[in-house]
C-alpha cells in the first residue's frame, strides 16, 4: 500500500478502512481499477461503501498521479501549458505533420496544461521539432492558485460533459415518446441548460500604445496582428476569441449597410477638405477617384467588387490554416496603414465589426477580447454597436506607453469618455490601466537594466494608481482598477527580464479568472438534477390528493412573493422619481448657459470653430474633436439629469452580480420549497424541479435586469438628442455669409423654446423605463412559475422513461460541485 491510497482514505473520512486495504496491498494503479464485487469485500458495511463509491466516481473523473507524472516526465518546462487537465470525454490523441523530427522552438503553445475537455496531443511542425515554447497560452507561467483552479476546472468541465451526455439521451427517449404538453416543456427544459455568455473585455488605447502586440502575446500569436494593425483606422471593432468547432483560424466580417454608407458620403463630400478622417476613409477605398466622382457615381459597384457581401447585406468568411496567412487576409478591412501599396483598394471604412476565431484556445473558452476605438463613430449602426460593445464589457483595458502613461491624454480621455457607458450605462467592474513597453531603459548592463524596469513600474503603479483616485474618486467606488507594467518583447524574447517581470502571464491569469466553470458546471448540472426528478417524479401513481394540495400551496406562495417584489420595486421607483425632479429643474436652469459655454468657446476662432460646429449639427451634436475631451450636445445638456441619479443608480444596480436592492429582492423571492418537502414527501421530486427552476430564473431575472438598466440610465440622453434632432438638421443647411452666428442662434432658440418640456419628457421616458422593467419581471416571474408548478403537479405520465440511473448519477455529481467552493 502507498501514500495515495493513504491519503485518499483519510480525506473521504475512511481511515479505519487503512488497514484492509494495506492487508489486501491495494497500491495506486490496483486503487484505479477497483470494480465493484472487489468494493464490496474490501469495505462490507453499508454506511462507508455508499461514501466510498461517491468519492470514487469522481475521484476517476481525474487523471492518476503516475499519469501526471509520466506527462511531467515527458516535458519539465516550467512555462508550458499543459494538458494534464485533459478531459477523458475527448479521445487523446497525437498530430503528426509530413516530416518527421521534433519541433524543439520554446515559442509555441504546447498542449500539455489544457483542459481535460481538450484532447492530450504531441504537436509537430513541418520541420520536425518539437514545439516547446512556454509563450504560447502558458498555464504554467501561472500562479499556482490558479493552475489550482485550472485543475479544479478540468474536473468540472468532465462533470458538465458527462451530464450533457446523460440529457441528450434522455432527450432522445422523450422524443420517442408520445407529443404532449409535458413532453414538449421537458424537451424545452433540456435545451434551455445550454445557454452561456461570453465574458466581454475591452480593450482601448491610441495607435502606438502596444495593442497589437499585447493581444499577440495574451493569445499565444505572435503572427496574428501585424504590429499598428488593430483599429489604426479608429472605427472597426476588433474581437478575438476561441474558435470552439474547427481547427481552423477564421475571421467574421460584418459591414455597414449600403444605404448607411451613401449617407456618409454625402456628408464627406461637404468635409472632404475640413476633415482628415473623411478624407482619409475616401481615400482608402476610392483612391483618387473621391476627389472627382459625385456620391451616385461613388456608389457603383465597380468599386464593391473584392467584397460581393456587402452589396448583398451579408457577412464575409475568411478560414486559414495559420494566424500569419489570415493576418494577411484581414489587414485591409481593420487597417489604415497601405503596406500592400497604393494601388490596392482598402475595405475598412465600410467594415463594422471583424470577429477572429483561433483554435485551441482554452485561455479564451467563455472570453472574448474587443479591441474598440476611443470613441463612437459618426455612422449609426456602427457608432450603436460601439455603445453595446462598450456596455457590455465586465473588464476594460487601457493602454498607455508606460513613458507617458499620465502625460498621455488619450488613454485618460478614452476612460472619461466611456466612464457612463461601462458604469452606470454598463456592467464593467474592472479597470486595468496597463502600461506598455515596461523593457524600454537606457542600459547595458543586464542585471542594471532589470532592477530599473522593476523599479520603475513600481513608480509607475503607484503614479497612475494615485492619479485614478484623485480624478475619479467616484469611479474608485464604482470599480475595481489595477495597474499592470508589460513588455511584450521580453515576453517572446527574454534578454533581461523573468517571464513573470513580463506581467504577460499575470493578464493571463485575470482572463482565466473570467472562465467561471464551477458556477456554470453548478448551474447546468443543478438544472439536469432539477429536470431529470420532474421526469421520475410524473411516474409515482396515487399521490393525486398530495399534488393539489402542494399547487394550491405553491400558488399562494407565489402571489404572496410577487407582491412584496412589487413594493420592494415601487419604493425604487419613487426614489427615482424625486431625483428627477430636481435634475429637471436644475436642467431647466442652467441649460442656457451650458450652451453659451459650448457655442461660443474661449481661445477658439470663428473659421476653426466654425468647421467643428458643422461637422457637430451634421453627426447628431457630437463635435469631432482633435484636441480634448470629446464634447457633445446631448450629454451636456443631460447632465444635470444624469448627476441627479447617478449615485442612487450605482447602489440601486451595481455591476457586481449579488447586491443592490434590485437584485437583493429578486434574492429574497423564494416559493419556500425546502419547507413544502417535509409537508409534501409525496411529491419531493417535482418540488426539487421546481426549486432548481426558481434558482435558474433568478438568474435569467438578473441577467435581464443587467441589460436593461442600461436601457433606463441612456433613456435621458436618448431622449434629449431626439429633442434637439430638429435644429440641428435646421442648423446644417446653413450656408454662406454670417453662418457660423446662424448655427449658433438656430441652436440657442431651440433649447430656449423646448426646455420647459425636453428634460420633462426625459424624466417621463426614464421613469416609464423603470415601469416596463418591473411589469417584465413580475410577468416573467408569475408565467414562468405559474407554467412549472402547473406542468409539475397537475399532470401524470406514466408512460415516461424511469430516469432512475441517469438521476442517481447527476444527484452524485450535484452534490460533488455542490460541497466544493468555488475555485474562481
Amino acid at each position: 500500500m502507498d501514500n495515495f491510497v493513504r491519503n485518499k482514505l483519510s480525506e473521504w473520512g475512511l481511515s479505519k478502512l487503512i488497514a484492509t486495504f494495506k492487508d489486501h496491498e491495494i497500491n495506486e494503479a490496483h486503487f484505479y481499477n477497483l470494480v465493484d464485487e472487489e468494493i464490496n469485500i474490501l469495505v462490507p458495511k453499508i454506511g462507508p461503501r455508499k461514501t466510498f463509491m461517491q468519492q470514487f466516481k469522481l475521484l476517476k473523473v481525474l487523471p492518476s498521479t503516475s499519469e501526471a507524472n509520466y506527462t511531467r516526465n515527458i516535458d519539465m518546462d516550467p512555462r508550458k501549458e499543459s494538458s494534464q487537465c485533459q478531459s477523458p470525454c475527448v479521445k487523446r490523441k497525437r498530430s503528426y505533420a509530413a516530416a518527421g523530427n521534433m519541433d524543439m522552438d520554446p515559442r509555441k503553445e504546447s498542449s500539455q496544461c489544457q483542459s481535460p475537455s481538450v484532447e492530450r496531443k504531441w504537436s509537430y511542425s513541418a520541420a520536425g521539432n518539437m514545439d516547446m515554447d512556454p509563450r504560447k497560452e502558458s498555464s504554467q507561467c501561472q500562479s499556482p492558485s490558479v493552475k489550482h483552479k485550472r485543475s479544479s476546472s478540468a474536473a468540472e468541465e468532465s462533470i458538465t460533459c458527462k451530464v450533457k451526455k446523460i440529457m441528450k439521451d434522455v432527450k432522445m427517449k422523450l422524443q420517442n415518446e408520445e407529443k404532449t404538453k409535458l413532453n414538449d416543456f421537458l424537451k424545452n427544459k433540456i435545451s434551455d441548460l445550454e445557454t452561456r455568455k461570453r465574458m466581454l473585455v475591452g480593450v482601448f488605447g491610441r495607435t502606438g500604445a502596444g495593442k497589437s502586440s499585447l493581444i499577440n502575446a495574451i493569445v499565444g500569436e505572435k503572427n496574428l496582428l501585424p504590429s499598428g494593425s488593430v483599429c489604426a483606422c479608429t472605427s472597426v471593432m476588433f474581437k478575438v476569441e476561441a474558435n470552439n468547432d474547427s481547427k481552423k483560424y477564421e475571421a467574421e466580417i460584418e459591414f455597414i449597410k449600403e444605404e448607411d454608407w451613401e449617407e456618409e458620403l454625402w456628408n464627406y463630400m461637404n468635409l472632404l477638405d475640413d476633415d482628415d478622417d473623411a478624407r482619409e476613409k475616401m481615400t482608402a477605398l476610392y483612391r483618387e477617384d473621391c476627389k472627382s466622382k459625385s456620391v451616385v457615381e461613388l456608389m457603383d459597384k465597380k468599386y464593391f467588387k473584392g467584397i460581393p457581401e456587402f452589396l448583398s447585406s451579408d457577412k464575409k468568411t475568411l478560414k486559414c490554416e495559420s494566424a500569419k496567412e489570415l493576418s494577411e487576409k484581414i489587414v485591409k478591412y481593420i487597417s489604415a496603414s497601405n503596406e500592400e501599396g497604393d494601388g490596392v483598394r482598402q475595405y475598412w471604412p465600410l467594415v463594422e465589426c471583424v470577429t477572429v476565431r483561433l483554435p485551441n484556445k482554452e485561455l479564451l473558452q467563455h472570453v472574448t477580447l474587443v479591441d474598440l476605438p476611443g470613441n463612437g463613430d459618426r455612422n449609426k449602426s456602427r457608432d450603436n454597436m460601439w455603445r453595446k460593445m462598450v456596455g457590455s464589457c465586465s473588464t476594460v483595458w487601457i493602454l498607455a506607453d508606460i513613458n507617458r502613461a499620465l502625460a498621455e491624454k488619450d488613454a485618460w480621455e478614452i476612460l472619461q469618455n466611456a466612464n457612463s457607458l461601462i458604469g452606470n450605462g454598463g456592467e464593467c467592474q474592472r479597470i486595468h490601466f496597463i502600461c506598455t513597453k515596461s523593457d524600454n531603459v537606457d542600459d547595458s548592463d543586464d542585471q542594471s537594466v532589470r532592477d530599473l524596469v522593476l523599479k520603475r513600474n513600481q513608480e509607475a503603479k503607484r503614479i497612475v494608481n494615485a492619479e485614478f483616485q484623485k480624478e475619479y474618486p467616484q469611479s474608485s467606488k464604482q470599480f475595481s482598477f489595477e495597474v499592470f507594467t508589460v513588455s511584450c518583447k521580453e515576453f517572446h524574447k527574454s534578454r533581461h527580464l523573468q517571464l513573470d517581470d513580463t506581467e504577460i502571464p499575470k493578464l493571463r491569469d485575470v482572463l482565466q479568472s473570467l472562465n467561471n466553470n464551477h458556477s456554470e458546471a453548478l448551474n447546468y448540472v443543478s438544472g439536469a438534477h432539477g429536470i431529470l426528478s420532474l421526469i421520475q417524479g410524473t411516474r409515482f401513481r396515487g399521490v393525486a390528493d398530495s399534488k393539489m394540495k402542494a399547487c394550491r400551496d405553491l400558488q399562494e406562495k407565489m402571489q404572496h412573493e410577487l407582491e412584496k417584489l412589487n413594493k420592494t420595486i415601487v419604493k425604487i421607483y419613487r426614489t427615482f422619481e424625486r431625483c428627477l425632479t430636481e435634475g429637471v429643474e436644475e436642467s431647466q436652469d442652467s441649460c442656457e448657459r451650458q450652451m453659451l459655454s459650448m457655442l461660443h468657446p474661449r481661445g477658439e476662432n470663428g473659421s476653426a470653430f466654425h468647421k467643428r460646429l458643422k461637422f457637430a449639427v451634421m453627426n447628431n451634436g457630437v463635435f469631432n474633436a482633435k484636441k480634448g475631451q470629446k464634447k457633445n450636445i446631448n450629454i451636456t445638456l443631460s447632465s444635470k439629469l444624469t448627476g441627479s441619479i447617478d449615485e442612487e443608480f450605482k447602489m440601486t444596480f451595481p455591476n457586481e452580480d449579488k447586491s443592490g436592492p434590485f437584485k437583493g429582492a429578486i434574492d429574497s423571492f423564494s416559493l419556500d420549497t425546502e419547507r413544502m418537502n417535509k409537508t409534501y414527501k409525496d411529491v419531493r421530486l417535482q418540488l426539487r424541479f421546481l426549486k432548481t427552476e426558481e434558482e435558474k430564473l433568478k438568474a435569467k431575472l438578473k441577467k435581464i435586469i443587467r441589460e436593461d438598466k442600461k436601457k433606463v440610465y441612456s433613456s435621458l440622453t436618448s431622449t434629449i438628442e431626439e429633442n434637439m434632432q430638429k435644429c440641428y438638421t435646421d442648423a446644417a443647411v446653413i450656408k454662406g455669409v454670417g453662418s457660423l452666428e446662424n448655427m449658433r442662434c438656430t441652436i440657442k432658440k431651440h433649447v430656449h423654446d423646448v426646455k420647459d418640456t425636453m428634460f420633462q419628457m426625459a424624466k417621463d421616458n426614464m421613469l416609464k423605463q423603470l415601469k416596463k422593467l418591473r411589469g417584465k419581471i413580475l410577468k416573467t416571474l408569475e408565467e414562468t412559475l405559474m407554467e412549472s408548478i402547473q406542468l409539475s403537479l397537475w399532470t401524470d405520465d406514466f408512460s415516461f422513461p424511469d430516469v432512475s440511473v441517469e438521476l442517481d448519477r447527476v444527484e452524485t455529481f450535484y452534490s460533488q460541485l455542490e460541497a466544493n467552493p468555488n475555485p474562481n
